[in-house]
């Protein structure tokens, strides 16, 4: 199975980040989480994700914040599909980081997921893997029946109590 890249701007974006570890975990996929930064280490994340198809991974997740041009480096970089994660930071709540990250220039694609949204990262990167991966599309689906029987659930609770 393919490797999942997590690249970080910085170490402060870890409480963001861990929630795509371990979504990662939890379907099995596996991961290497790495702290480089698009200005201030350019070489080592041009070197890291020019070599990441060599080096087993099917796709890479970028979290940053302010800024935000991490996930921009990455693609331009690599034919990989590149996730970007916008970190909140503290200032303008993250919408400096979302507007970096999804305003790419054409032939430079990057997928965005919401501000802090980490889980839907991995749950994207599993997704792309699991078009080879057959047990990947397994375990998505039955994700995906569980929370449709939890959310069933909780309509016939309400409904009976308020009937």
């Amino acid at each position: 199975m393919k490797k999942i890249a997590i690249i970080m701007g910085s170490d402060s974006d870890l409480p963001v980040v861990e929630k795509a570890a371990i979504c990662l975990k939890e379907y099995g996929v596996p991961f290497e989480m790495r702290v480089m930064s698009a200005h201030r280490t350019p070489d080592a994340v041009r070197e890291f994700v020019g070599s990441a198809r060599e080096n087993g991974y099917g796709a890479i997740i970028a979290a940053a914040g302010k800024a935000a041009h991490l996930a921009g480096a990455v693609a331009a970089n690599t034919t990989l599909p590149v996730i970007g994660i916008p970190v909140k930071s503290s200032t303008l709540d993250g919408l400096d980081a979302l507007l970096a990250t999804v305003q790419m220039p054409s032939g430079m694609p990057v997928a965005t997921v919401a501000i802090d949204g980490a889980q839907n990262a991995a749950l994207l990167a599993i997704q792309i893997l699991s078009v080879t991966e057959p047990e990947l599309a397994e375990k998505l689906a039955a994700s995906r029946a569980a929370a449709a029987a939890k959310i069933a659930a909780k309509d016939e609770e309400i409904n009976k109590k308020y009937k």
